[in-house]
């Protein structure tokens, strides 16, 4: 079961890639400042997650606006996230899990995706949270099916409450 409302962020720091090179992000990193909306997808390049992320990209203002921090999380090299954003140009934080340390502390961790078609083991449920000013989860929701996007006017709700 994927933490709850009410439970505290894993302070957990990943990589990503920028044109200056690696860099570290904590997923709490807007603790104290703001909130944060943490999206896990289950792969980069893919027909759903690039939807997702791109509609994220195009109202990034509501997020800002609500002073929230938006990372998205996967489990591919923070090399293959840098190409995916500058392809379809997502604008906000892309975090890799390559050593799936994340998925499994949010327990969102799909230990086999599309078996049949694909079989991949260890890649992210579809996911969101939303992470308070105080560290606390504010909001929970994960998908078992990987083509249902999180909802995301339940997820402005909880930046609003």
């Amino acid at each position: 079961m994927a933490l709850p409302i009410g439970t505290k962020a894993p302070e957990i720091t990943l990589k990503a890639k920028t044109e200056t090179g690696l860099i570290d992000i904590a997923l709490t990193r807007n603790v104290g400042k703001g909130q944060t909306v943490l999206l896990f997808v289950p792969l980069a390049f893919t027909g759903v997650c690039t939807e997702e992320l791109c509609s994220i990209s195009k109202s990034i203002h509501a997020y800002n606006s609500l002073n929230a921090d938006v990372i998205a999380v996967s489990v591919d090299s923070p090399f293959s996230q840098e190409a995916w954003a500058q392809k379809e140009g997502i604008s906000f934080a892309l975090a890799s899990d390559f050593n799936r340390e994340a998925v499994r502390a949010y327990d969102v961790c799909e230990e086999n995706f599309l078996p049949g078609a694909l079989g991949f083991k260890g890649v992210a449920k579809r996911s969101a949270f939303v992470i308070g000013a105080d560290g606390v989860i504010k909001y929970s929701w994960v998908s078992d099916d990987p083509k249902n996007v999180p909802p995301f006017e339940e997820v402005q709700a909880a930046l609003q409450a």
